[in-house]
């Protein structure tokens, strides 16, 4: 009985909140500062990657509350809306290191073209090793560029679009998570190579990762990030329809 008055109320009044447009913006907002919080708290732990940490966080939640993810998306999606300004404003520290960006040049564009041939060959064959279907792998090329390029990309070499956006999200994070301490390992200092292999690899999260540590390394991922988009478009359909007679 007492469980039914308590929850009683309980539940109007998250019925109530629910119904709220901007519940799932400020829970959106709230699971990041409270990821950010303990990635600093932890040291900034790789393991501990905001975005992972958030994506957790918010999945659990909609998952105890019973969300659908159009309830959520309806509520959040200002958020999404801004990853079209975000996209544009990485260009301000890009053109403030643009001398920088022309004297390295020869080498950036080497490690481009290797970077991109690398993460999408790499992804087909270690899903046809593992017995993944046509489709499977087909979704899985594009999985190092950023999702809205990923998906047109995927469905044009007949790949599951849905597929390809968990696989770029789960690349992004890996990658951003992993990446700066692989880098370490491997004794990786100069901020321009970090950044190339990081915006190279994991797209977006892994240039937000390398804003994070300067704003050299932040231009050249950006810019590895746009480069590598575009050229993966132009590049793997063409390259496909040759090799397989799969194309647009």
């Amino acid at each position: 009985m007492s469980a039914a008055i308590v929850g009683g109320p309980l539940e109007r009044v998250w019925v109530y909140l629910a119904a709220t447009p901007l519940l799932w913006l400020t829970l959106t907002l709230m699971a990041y500062q409270a990821a950010t919080w303990l990635w600093n708290r932890c040291r900034m732990n790789p393991l501990l990657n905001p975005v992972m940490v958030s994506i957790v966080l918010l999945v659990g939640l909609l998952l105890i509350t019973g969300t659908d993810y159009r309830t959520y998306f309806d509520g959040a999606q200002f958020v999404h809306f801004l990853l079209g300004p975000a996209t544009v404003a990485l260009a301000i520290p890009l053109y403030r290191q643009i001398q920088s960006v022309r004297r390295s040049l020869p080498a950036l564009l080497t490690a481009l073209c290797t970077g991109s041939c690398v993460a999408a060959s790499s992804a087909m064959v270690i899903a046809w090793a593992l017995g993944g279907s046509k489709e499977t792998w087909l979704s899985l090329a594009p999985k190092s560029v950023t999702s809205p390029i990923a998906m047109g990309i995927a469905e044009a070499i007949g790949g599951l679009p849905s597929l390809t956006a968990v696989m770029v999200m789960l690349t992004g994070i890996v990658g951003g998570t992993l990446g700066p301490w692989l880098l370490d390992l491997l004794r990786v200092v100069d901020p321009r190579a970090r950044g190339l292999a990081l915006g190279t690899a994991s797209h977006g999260v892994g240039t937000a990762r390398a804003l994070q540590s300067g704003e050299v390394a932040g231009a050249f991922a950006s810019l590895a990030m746009g480069l590598n988009g575009f050229a993966t478009a132009a590049a793997l359909p063409l390259t496909l329809h040759w090799l397989l007679g799969k194309g647009p």
